[in-house]
């Protein structure tokens, strides 16, 4: 599930001030509003209304957009729930399947293989699932929802450039709730900006051709800042007398560095790049190192137990083992995890929305707390800390 804006997306909406048609209010004088816009950029006003002719609001979508409860669940929960043994057959399957799809992704946009087939497994079960939301009604309606208007917006108009090219059915495009079409769900200004026809049948089919979806997917990863031939996740072995305040995505050292400090690699030799110390459930759980091509998920996705998940079963999907679960501190539950979040921000940190979910800001601010408090400051909240403060 992909919310990040791509060049393409902001240039589509350079010209569109939000406050020419402001979310919420009538549907229809939304809808009349984009229109208009549409007309202004140049698209003529029979191909404008017939775009928009069948548009209508869908309270699914709404309601898919505010529950998204599954990205409060652990690392090792949420990992559990998707990677399971048949995933990962299958992946090696189509890795044969595809091989020379696969290395001409690698010769020209230097993106492992094994990154691919996580995004296509967990984003569509390798293209079973590719979401029955009418993709024109979600966009439209998460542009009129004020939860975050700017994100979806530009994709509207996007949408509208691909239905000229004869590449959108404002009726029959179906796709994610969130606007993604395709095997390995792309947003329509990334589908302008990285399709590829790779299979040369003349069409851009993302939906139908794994051959196109796999090579686009590249072809945007590489755009993202993909570099080749450089890894993005390693588990590795760290001692129990760290300083735990070293770990987190904001610390970055040379893997020289980690090695003084004790940090060793799972498997084969650590990589001679920049590197940061990812604990997702604390030290007493799975330990990583995150290179750079690892920052290049979040452009993605910007959920941190979707993306380290997503990283970690690319890397099984390699050959990786299984990672070590470890003794982590339980998990707070929702209520707590929200009560903690209040109290971080009495004490002055950003946290966004209080919300439930261990995101960036709240590790952040976590760690912070346990360093002045004197606990082991690794980022995981735990019971301990939340009667501290």
């Amino acid at each position: 599930m992909r919310f990040s804006l791509t060049l393409a997306a902001l240039v589509l909406s350079a010209s569109t001030a939000l406050a020419n048609t402001p979310c919420g209010g009538s549907f229809s004088g939304f809808v009349t509003g984009l229109k208009k816009e549409a007309v202004a950029k140049g698209y003529s006003k029979s191909t404008v209304d017939n775009f928009f002719a069948n548009v209508r609001q869908d309270s699914k979508t709404l309601k898919a957009d505010r529950s998204q409860g599954v990205f409060q669940m652990s690392f090792t929960d949420f990992s559990r729930r998707l990677i399971s043994q048949n995933r990962i057959d299958t992946g090696r399957k189509k890795a044969k399947q595809y091989a020379n799809t696969f290395s001409n992704i690698e010769r020209k946009y230097g993106v492992s293989r094994g990154v691919l087939l996580a995004f296509w497994a967990f984003e569509t079960d390798y293209g079973a699932f590719q979401g029955d939301f009418n993709t024109l009604n979600s966009l439209v309606t998460l542009s009129h929802d004020c939860r975050r208007p700017h994100l979806f917006r530009p994709q509207v108009f996007a949408a509208l450039e691909l239905y000229t090219r004869g590449d959108f059915s404002p009726t029959k495009t179906t796709g994610a709730w969130a606007g993604e079409i395709g095997m390995v769900q792309m947003l329509p200004a990334d589908i302008i900006e990285n399709g590829v026809d790779a299979d040369g049948d003349g069409k851009v089919r993302l939906k139908t051709s794994a051959q196109d979806a796999l090579t686009s997917g590249g072809k945007m990863l590489q755009h993202l800042g993909w570099k080749a031939g450089q890894p993005w996740l390693q588990e590795v072995i760290v001692p129990k007398n760290m300083d735990w305040s070293q770990s987190g995505l904001h610390t970055t050292k040379s893997t020289k560095d980690w090695a003084r400090l004790g940090v060793k690699p799972r498997q084969g030799n650590l990589s001679n790049l920049p590197a940061s110390l990812v604990l997702p459930q604390g030290r007493k759980g799975p330990a990583f190192l995150a290179y750079p091509n690892f920052s290049v998920y979040f452009e993605w996705n910007q959920s941190f137990v979707y993306v380290t998940t997503a990283a970690y079963f690319a890397t099984r999907l390699e050959g990786a083992k299984p990672y070590i679960a470890g003794n982590p501190d339980p998990a707070l539950s929702n209520s707590q995890m929200k009560s903690l979040q209040k109290k971080l921000q009495k004490r002055g940190h950003n946290v966004g929305k209080v919300d439930g979910i261990l995101g960036k800001n709240t590790r952040n601010a976590v760690q912070a707390e346990q360093k002045r408090l004197g606990l082991p400051a690794d980022a995981w909240p735990t019971s301990q800390l939340l009667n501290k403060l």
